[in-house]
């Protein structure tokens, strides 16, 4: 009882309100978003990409800008197009590519929040970025109009496309012979990747965005085998870590981002045991 009234009394704050519906809506996005990297096998793509924004986010941060995402989002749009357009007959150098602009990427925003000191503390600035510690109940009012708008197009997006977005999973000859177009879906694609891990890291941190696109869409892979059913696992398990560690974070006082991933995590086990009985 004492849990409930002290959650109803957090409630009565705005911050935490928007904290939550925000936590719900990009939970929502990177969920669907996961289903899709997963199957194309393009997971490994999700870490280099939050690198990029954290490297967007400090520069932004270093230069004085107020509404960060007016330069994250380009920047890492930017990379998305060029990393996600890559040609697959090029892999060795693709893979190459994606490990020096995840590398790079985040020592040029390490190195941008210390040489560029905003703050009185830059051990604290980089750990929130990094994980998300702080920031998700930080969020303004436009904060979270932008971030709330975002994530219902990428939603929107995800609905709309769905019958385009399975047949281009699994087979994109046959999607192209099908009247597809494949190349201006990959290239939405890319942009929803940049919008989803933008808006993410204000959820978990730049270095644990990659568990919440991921861990959902493998959790629901356990159990569930046919792409509709895969997906709305993946929105559900997504949306009860997401709420579950907010909440859980905003009672114990424990890192918003890490607590979410952990709670992903647990969910994994879980629907492993529950995946391996089935099957048993």
């Amino acid at each position: 009882m004492d849990l409930i009234n002290k959650f109803t009394f957090y409630l009565g704050y705005p911050f935490v309100r928007y904290a939550l519906v925000c936590a719900s809506l990009i939970a929502l996005a990177s969920a669907f978003l996961g289903v899709i990297l997963v199957l194309k096998r393009y997971s490994y793509i999700a870490n280099s990409l939050s690198n990029v924004a954290f490297a967007s986010l400090s520069i932004a941060t270093a230069i004085g800008f107020t509404q960060k995402l007016v330069l994250a989002l380009p920047m890492t749009i930017f990379f998305a197009l060029i990393l996600l357009q890559g040609n697959n007959s090029k892999k060795i150098i693709s893979d190459a590519a994606i490990a020096m602009v995840s590398v790079s990427a985040l020592a040029v925003g390490y190195l941008v929040m210390n040489v560029f000191r905003v703050g009185p503390n830059v051990s604290v600035d980089v750990c929130t970025t990094l994980f998300g510690s702080t920031s998700i109940l930080t969020l303004t009012k436009l904060d979270v109009i932008t971030s709330v708008a975002l994530s219902i197009l990428v939603i929107i997006f995800f609905i709309y496309y769905y019958k385009e977005i399975y047949i281009t999973v699994f087979d994109e000859d046959l999607a192209s012979a099908s009247g597809i177009k494949v190349e201006r879906l990959n290239t939405v694609l890319s942009m929803v990747v940049a919008v989803v891990i933008t808006l993410a890291i204000r959820l978990v941190g730049s270095l644990l965005v990659a568990a919440l696109i991921v861990f959902p869409a493998v959790s629901a892979m356990k159990v569930f085998h046919s792409f509709r059913k895969i997906a709305i696992a993946s929105a559900i398990i997504s949306l009860i870590s997401a709420l579950g560690g907010a909440i859980f974070a905003i009672l114990a006082s424990t890192p918003v981002g890490s607590t979410i991933v952990v709670m992903n995590l647990a969910i994994f086990i879980i629907m492993s045991i529950v995946g391996g009985v089935k099957r048993g």
